[in-house]
């Protein structure tokens, strides 16, 4: 079976490839991906080395629809997964246009490559924060209205929609995951996990945006792929699956544990201004995955927290690189 990842060069992207290749023997993965400053082949210089011919890469923006029709039009692809997305708020809220181009363009691109080419399903990875903000016990499910709050989280609900639209138009095989806040390693520094740990090593100040208050639940990568790949190969099509631990912690909180790990002070934690409509909480309901497809999660924050922690003391080279390759003029404080 041969599978057509998009952005696999980024965070979760790059996990879920070596999720599939480590847990499933037959996979074979091609990798596309623009490689901006959040994607890097040094992400997944692994790859080629450690599965050899079940992994190819092609650079390409998957809005190019010369390049996909080429692409899609090469081989056989049993599906899609779509993680091609620009995904930092606060850029979406500097730079909307490039997030309409990727999210929302990229995803009609692929959508039409796919099915003109015969793809059997195509998985569109979206995001929480297209529910917009929740009540302080809500949950919301995957028949809850769409409430985005900014551009990047409008530009995610936009690429659902459309994708949704091919089901019911074209009866393409669409499923949709919707996931929490992720962590675990190859984040890139902006994120809140990473930006605080590298920063707390740096022994500079953290940001923290308002009271520190927000409300996230964090997900590691790996059980999102998990989910993902459950969604992918067990989906029903035209569904929406949520996917979520149901550890909530408060930015605040998640931080200052990172500091009491790496035996930082407080005194490094700097509140600055929250950013234009901050959603104050996500929460979302995931028995559908959970008792429709079996999946559950199966990391705990706090241990799960300690192994990030100790990727990132680890892996220096890497993340310096990815603050190098961070456009000039856009270092935001933090995002979720």
């Amino acid at each position: 079976m041969r599978l057509l990842v998009t952005g696999g060069c980024g965070f979760i992207g790059s996990n879920f490839i070596r999720y599939v290749l480590d847990h499933y023997d037959p996979e074979f993965i091609t990798n596309v991906d623009a490689l901006t400053y959040a994607g890097s082949l040094a992400t997944t210089a692994d790859l080629p080395q450690r599965f050899g011919d079940r992994y190819e890469f092609m650079h390409a923006d998957v809005a190019d629809r010369d390049a996909m029709d080429q692409l899609l039009g090469a081989h056989s692809y049993y599906a899609v997964v779509n993680f091609a997305a620009e995904s930092h708020v606060d850029r979406s809220i500097a730079s909307p246009q490039h997030f309409v181009h990727s999210n929302v363009v990229g995803v009609g691109v692929l959508l039409e490559a796919a099915r003109r080419h015969g793809v059997k399903r195509f998985v569109q990875v979206s995001t929480d924060e297209v529910y917009g903000p929740a009540g302080d016990q809500e949950e919301f499910t995957e028949e809850s209205r769409l409430n985005p709050s900014s551009p990047y989280s409008a530009s995610k609900a936009a690429a659902d929609l459309i994708a949704l639209a091919y089901f019911k138009t074209f009866g393409q095989d669409i499923v949709i995951t919707r996931s929490s806040n992720n962590y675990g390693p190859y984040q890139h520094p902006e994120k809140l996990i990473p930006l605080a740990i590298v920063r707390a090593l740096e022994r500079q100040s953290i940001p923290i945006y308002g009271d520190g208050r927000q409300q996230r639940d964090w997900l590691h990568v790996e059980d999102n792929c998990s989910a993902i790949f459950t969604a992918l190969m067990n989906g029903k099509a035209g569904e929406i699956y949520n996917v979520a631990s149901g550890e909530e912690w408060a930015n605040l909180d998640l931080v200052r544990t990172i500091l009491t790990e790496l035996g930082a002070s407080e005194k490094l934690l700097q509140h600055v201004p929250d950013r234009p409509a901050h959603d104050r909480r996500y929460g979302m309901a995931t028995r559908k995955i959970r008792e429709q497809l079996g999946w559950k999660p199966l990391h705990r924050l706090e241990s799960s927290l300690a192994k990030t922690i100790h990727w990132y003391q680890q892996s220096r080279p890497w993340w310096y690189a990815a603050l190098r390759t961070t456009p000039p003029g856009a270092s935001w404080p933090n995002g979720s």
